[in-house]
């Protein structure tokens, strides 16, 4: 059956004290790195890395990696935005943990605009040449996942991504946000689909799965069960939530055996 796992960012604290505290929990951990001018970064350095490996060693334990910015060409087309430049960082700086995968964005404001056919197709090639961009940082090119946001259509990318071997993060939440039906697309793309995030919706967004009905979380947990042997990612950002989660999680699994 699928891995169970969450974000780097349960405890409010550094990578690897929620590493340490999820480790027994959880069997992945979704890395959220950043960089910035302002509040400096997380990469993590040689002493971290080795860390993280005898944690994953120790614990059966793999990791996820969340790219920091959506990825897009510079202008003109070249590879130089800065969403590539700090793409290759982090993969630089996590490649010896091995991830399971790496989550991307697509820069997708052009697709938030009514684009003409002429301009969605120049986004579609600009979107695939920055992804090819990204696999030349890569052993495997399924290891990098495009993952779909709740702002746009994801048969804006379908394209895309059939016209190159990367694999998918299919975010279950965003799906429910736009009132459309992840099963649809997990069916669709079931062969290319290594990471599924999970997560409920209130007042917030990335919140608790007991805030999702039995009626809309079990059809969703009864098909991942049967059909997904990848990752399945409780997007959530503190304990209450994510104990939550994992409660609803086994209620779900225990209603549709």
């Amino acid at each position: 059956m699928f891995r169970v796992g969450t974000t780097s960012y349960i405890l409010p604290d550094d990578i690897l004290p929620n590493v340490e505290y999820l480790a027994p929990r959880v069997d992945d951990v979704e890395l959220v790195l950043f960089e910035t001018d302002e509040h400096g970064g997380n990469l993590p350095d040689a002493a971290l890395r080795a860390k993280l490996i005898a944690l994953a060693e120790q614990h059966d334990l793999t990791y996820t990696v969340h790219l920091p910015l959506d990825l897009r060409l510079g202008d003109g087309g070249a590879a130089t935005d800065l969403s590539l430049v700090k793409a290759r960082r982090v993969i630089e700086a996590t490649c010896d943990l091995r991830p399971y995968a790496y989550t991307a964005h697509l820069d997708g404001v052009l697709l938030m605009q009514n684009p003409t056919a002429a301009e969605l197709a120049s986004w579609q090639a600009n979107a695939l040449r920055a992804l090819e961009t990204v696999l030349e940082w890569l052993d495997r090119p399924e290891l990098l996942c495009v993952e779909n946001i709740e702002r746009w259509d994801p048969a804006a990318f379908a394209p895309v991504v059939d016209a190159l071997p990367v694999g998918l993060t299919a975010d279950v939440g965003h799906f429910w946000l736009q009132g459309t039906d992840p099963l649809a697309f997990l069916e669709r793309w079931a062969d290319r689909v290594r990471v599924v995030h999970l997560h409920g919706i209130a007042a917030r967004d990335h919140a608790s799965l007991v805030h999702v009905p039995a009626k809309r979380l079990d059809p969703m947990v009864d098909y991942l069960r049967q059909r997904f042997e990848g990752v399945l990612t409780l997007e959530v950002f503190n304990g209450n939530d994510l104990e939550s989660s994992l409660e609803a999680l086994q209620a779900s699994l225990e209603r549709t055996p």
